[in-house]
């Protein structure tokens, strides 16, 4: 009998039947393998299938034989294990920013790393309340520029917008560039990950002093383009800089003032304010049901609307004009 062309392939197509077919609870013996293979134009045999088969586990491929009635061969370990799998088909599904038909190919390019019995397993709904997702894929064009600029340490060119409202205009809801629409010139350190947004650290020289190391929401930031200026601020990035650090003193990612801030709390915020500001919290206590806690934070109406929503579990103590600050805050919305 003639070889088919693809006679020369059949280590492969061995292999990608058994990634395919095969798993823990589901096995191909040798007389199964032979069939399919000729189902592919392949000649194949009992015989060298076993040695098919060795040279694949010389190769480094993890298949096991199981013997006995329902037997056979199977690919027992692989790149991923099945509960890692679903957890990023679960982060893709709940990420805001990963729009539904990238969700659906990411998902699916997935689904190919496993048997295909196993893949039903990831063809699932993961529902979280009041998700949207983004509908503009353009932020994954945005990303890569900015991963790109940070691993050339190189300036960048941008537009930076807000939505705005104007029941004037055909778009009611509209771009509204900022710096009368021209361009941001910064210095490109980090990307974060924060409250559902991608977020870029970085240096602008032409802040006030204090406060110029900024971030902004990557999904509002349009043309982005790398230049040839060599980045600076390099000297508030060594060393013991760390973006998630940095990310836990913003509020929603609101640039503030830092201040370190001494908060009185009961007991039962234990939980908030570990989740909050990490391991590294420190702690006083206070009398029997409250604590004193000091961290450090970007002063901002955010951070004040996060004291208010816990409703009286954690108050601010010091310092006396922040203190102040957030009275007032609280007197102007009750007089409004």
């Amino acid at each position: 009998m003639p070889k088919s062309s693809n006679q020369k392939l059949k280590l492969l197509y061995l292999r990608r039947i058994l990634l395919e077919e095969t798993d823990d609870n589901h096995h191909l013996n040798a007389e199964q393998l032979v069939s399919k293979l000729e189902q592919l134009g392949i000649n194949a045999d009992r015989k060298t299938i076993y040695a098919d088969v060795a040279a694949l586990q010389d190769y480094g491929m993890d298949i096991f034989l199981q013997r006995g009635p329902g037997g056979g061969y199977s690919v027992s370990s692989r790149e991923f294990e099945l509960p890692e799998l679903k957890l990023l088909v679960d982060a893709i599904q709940c990420s805001r920013f990963i729009t539904e038909k990238k969700s659906r190919e990411l998902i699916g390019k997935i689904e190919s790393l496993a048997s295909r019995e196993e893949a039903r397993q990831l063809q699932r709904q993961v529902y979280v309340s009041d998700r949207l997702k983004n509908i503009d894929e353009k932020i994954y064009y945005n990303i890569d520029a900015l991963h790109r600029a940070v691993s050339s340490g190189v300036k960048i060119r941008f537009l930076y917008f807000n939505w705005a409202l104007d029941f004037t205009r055909r778009d009611k809801i509209y771009r509204n560039y900022r710096h009368d629409g021209a361009y941001y010139c910064v210095s490109p350190w980090a990307l974060t990950w924060d409250n559902e947004n991608y977020y870029l650290i970085a240096y602008d020289p032409s802040a006030p002093e204090g406060s110029r190391i900024r971030n902004y929401r990557v999904d509002k930031m349009e043309n982005i383009q790398l230049t040839e200026e060599k980045r600076e601020g390099a000297q508030h990035f060594r060393g013991s800089f760390s973006p998630a650090a940095y990310s836990r003193k913003m509020f929603g990612m609101f640039s503030g003032h830092e201040e370190i801030v001494r908060l009185r709390c009961r007991k039962d915020a234990i939980n908030i304010l570990r989740d909050r500001f990490g391991s590294e919290l420190m702690v006083q206590p206070d009398d029997s049901t409250h604590f004193f806690a000091s961290v450090t934070v970007a002063v901002s109406p955010q951070f004040y609307a996060w004291v208010v929503g816990l409703n009286g579990a954690v108050r601010i103590v010091a310092p006396q004009h922040v203190c102040d600050s957030f009275r007032r805050l609280l007197l102007e919305q009750l007089e409004e």
